[in-house]
């Protein structure tokens, strides 16, 4: 729901001209939406960095955790939120970052993260394998009470990993990809669109976006 793969791809080109080396647009578009260890691994191996994956995430880890409680929001990603909150809609956030991270995100904005039902991340007890893997996704349907079946979920990405994700675990998955992605990364969508902006619920069987956004986010207020 919002912009941190921006943060985390400055961060790493960064680290890389450090040790003289290119963080080139290829690996960028390879990595967006795995996990911090699996992105690690891959840069440390494909661009030889004189230094151990371990101190690369390391590094990676404390220049990230400085900006990222301010990384924006996605347009369009809180009233989206709001809405469902309002019409009753179940909704829970599924990420691959760690818990750690989303404790930085929280305290940046509890409002929004006190919206979620329950949230997953990529160091749940539950969950074996973060994306490409179906486990997260497939973990977080079953906490919603009732439990969620697969083809009841709408799922919102912006990673070509999470898409797979979401289409393995059996679930529509509308895709905002980064503008730098190619258009061959975002095939496997149910539907892509440019901007959560664009969503239409009613397309989802969800109920339409009212012409007031500010009466949906007092009420949303209200319900803390």
């Amino acid at each position: 729901m919002d912009d941190s793969e921006i943060i985390y791809h400055k961060t790493i080109k960064k680290i890389c001209e450090r040790f003289g080396r290119i963080y080139h647009k290829k690996l960028q578009s390879q990595l967006y939406g795995v996990t911090d260890h699996q992105m690690s691994v891959a840069i440390v191996r494909e661009l030889n960095l004189p230094i151990s994956i371990y101190d690369f995430e390391m590094q990676m880890t404390d220049m990230v955790k400085k900006y990222l409680p301010n990384a924006p929001l996605k347009d369009g990603a809180e009233r989206l939120l709001r809405h469902l909150k309002v019409n009753k809609v179940p909704f829970a956030l599924v990420t691959n970052s760690t818990s750690h991270a989303v404790r930085m995100h929280a305290s940046a904005r509890p409002e929004i993260f006190n919206l979620f039902q329950h949230k997953v991340c990529i160091t749940d007890s539950d969950v074996h394998h973060g994306k490409p893997h179906p486990d997260i996704y497939l973990t977080a349907a079953a906490r919603f009470t009732p439990k969620a079946l697969p083809s009841q979920c709408l799922v919102f990405e912006d990673s070509t990993v999470g898409v797979q994700a979401a289409v393995e675990a059996g679930m529509q998955v509308i895709m905002i990809p980064d503008q730098r992605l190619k258009r061959d990364f975002t095939r496997n969508a149910t539907l892509v669109l440019k901007s959560l902006l664009d969503f239409k619920p009613e397309l989802f069987g969800l109920p339409a976006f009212t012409d007031d956004p500010e009466k949906i986010k007092r009420q949303t207020m209200k319900k803390k």
